[in-house]
């Protein structure tokens, strides 16, 4: 992947979060580099969810600085969304939509232009084959979760921030999703993500941050 060829760095830099009136973290630094997977851990509530909504953009820290390759997030503004892929607790699709209907729909969002066919293979491999032509409503939170993971094997950004990925997913899902952050990190993809799930990855570099109660 081409768009992996570039040196990418992101670096939180004394970040605060807070909720409400309550202190969820504070003094929070790391540096991560191509290849690099940051495990959060953490208890509910302890800020994990609003840690990745601030490293994505789409949260302000209360204090402190998110830096992508060197320059203040919110200064770069919709140029940052464009190297970032989210993918939240929730799976975040039109329950109206088909699976494939919701799959190009997300893409094109991010303007990102795909044919039903490579849509269709993504898909169909992650066992989506028999609900491709139904309404998401009708699926299973595996289901669901896996309509929404498919944007990873056909949306090329350098950094992804995922929460709880493997929520809901089977053994074969989850195989499915395991290779393919190895590959990512391999090829120099930066990810950041939390999981209640106990998985053992093959990365060039693995780090681990606790948010603590």
């Amino acid at each position: 992947m081409g768009f992996l060829a570039s040196n990418h760095v992101l670096i939180a830099d004394n970040l605060v979060g807070v909720r409400g009136e309550r202190l969820l973290f504070e003094k929070l630094n790391f540096e991560l580099s191509n290849g690099t997977v940051l495990y959060l851990q953490g208890a509910n509530g302890t800020g994990k969810t609003t840690l990745l909504r601030t490293i994505c953009g789409l949260s302000k820290p209360y204090a402190g600085v998110v830096n992508w390759c060197g320059e203040d997030i919110n200064s770069l503004a919709e140029e940052y969304f464009k190297h970032v892929l989210y993918i939240g607790h929730l799976p975040g699709i039109k329950e109206d939509l088909t699976a494939l209907e919701n799959l190009k729909f997300s893409l094109a969002l991010s303007g990102k232009a795909i044919s039903a066919n490579q849509a269709t293979e993504v898909l169909n491999m992650l066992g989506l084959a028999k609900g491709l032509n139904l309404p998401t409503r009708m699926l299973s939170q595996g289901q669901k979760r896996r309509v929404a993971l498919a944007r990873l094997w056909l949306q090329e950004l350098p950094l992804w921030v995922l929460d709880e990925p493997f929520t809901a997913l089977d053994v074969n899902a989850t195989s499915l999703l395991k290779q393919k952050i190895e590959a990512f990190a391999n090829e120099g993809g930066i990810i950041v993500m939390t999981t209640h799930q106990e998985v053992t990855l093959n990365v060039p570099k693995f780090e681990q941050l606790r948010l603590d109660a």
